[in-house]
C-alpha cells in the first residue's frame, strides 16, 4: 500500500478526509470558544466592580 493509495481511501478520500478535517474544526471550536468567552465574562465582571 502506498501512501498515495492510503490518501485516496478507495476513492473515498475526498469526504474522510474532509470529515476528518470538519470533526477537528468542531472540537477545536469547543475548546477555544468557551475559554474565550470566560475570559469576556472576567473582563466584564472586573469592569463593574470598578464602578
Amino acid at each position: 500500500m502506498s501512501v498515495q493509495e492510503f490518501f485516496a481511501m478507495g476513492g473515498y478520500g475526498f469526504y474522510v478526509w474532509t470529515s476528518y478535517g470538519l470533526t477537528l474544526v468542531v472540537l477545536a471550536a469547543n475548546v477555544v470558544i468557551p475559554i474565550r468567552q470566560r475570559r469576556q465574562f472576567l473582563r466584564q465582571q472586573a469592569l463593574k466592580q470598578k464602578r
